[in-house]
């Protein structure tokens, strides 16, 4: 169930993200909790490859964000930046319309670095992509 406060957090990483390229990748945060966040991506023409497939870095791009914007939710903004630090991927499947979903799930919280599995899927659950993220969480000066 979603809190006041969750959907508060969705539209703040919204907002954030406007006019970056997750805005124009279409890229849109769905549903927070405590431990992940979702997140989903149309695929278009922004997001395919030449033989009309989800291109393997779009889907990158979309398990990277929904990861970092995971961390950023859980460290105090005015200290520290969130940057990825290590990132894999395993295509499993393949998709050529509609939309893809990230879940991201936070597997270690620690105070330099977080660590998340994303699961990306078809909207009928088919797996199209697993991948883990590190973030570094760097103190700023």
């Amino acid at each position: 169930m979603q809190t006041a406060s969750n959907m508060t957090l969705i539209q703040e990483l919204n907002e954030f993200c406007r006019n970056t390229m997750i805005d124009h990748l279409g890229i849109e945060f769905t549903e927070a909790g405590e431990d992940f966040l979702k997140a989903r991506m149309p695929v278009d023409r922004r997001t395919i490859q030449p033989m009309g497939i989800l291109h393997g870095g779009a889907g990158l791009a979309l398990a990277e964000t929904v990861g970092s914007a995971g961390s950023y939710a859980m460290v105090d903004k005015k200290r520290y930046n969130v940057v990825g630090m290590q990132m894999n991927a395993n295509h499993v499947g393949t998709i050529s319309e509609g939309y893809v979903y990230a879940h991201a799930s936070l597997l270690h919280k620690g105070t330099r670095t977080h660590v998340w599995d994303i699961l990306i899927t078809a909207e009928d659950g088919r797996k199209i992509s697993v991948c883990r993220l590190t973030n570094m969480l760097v103190e700023k000066s």
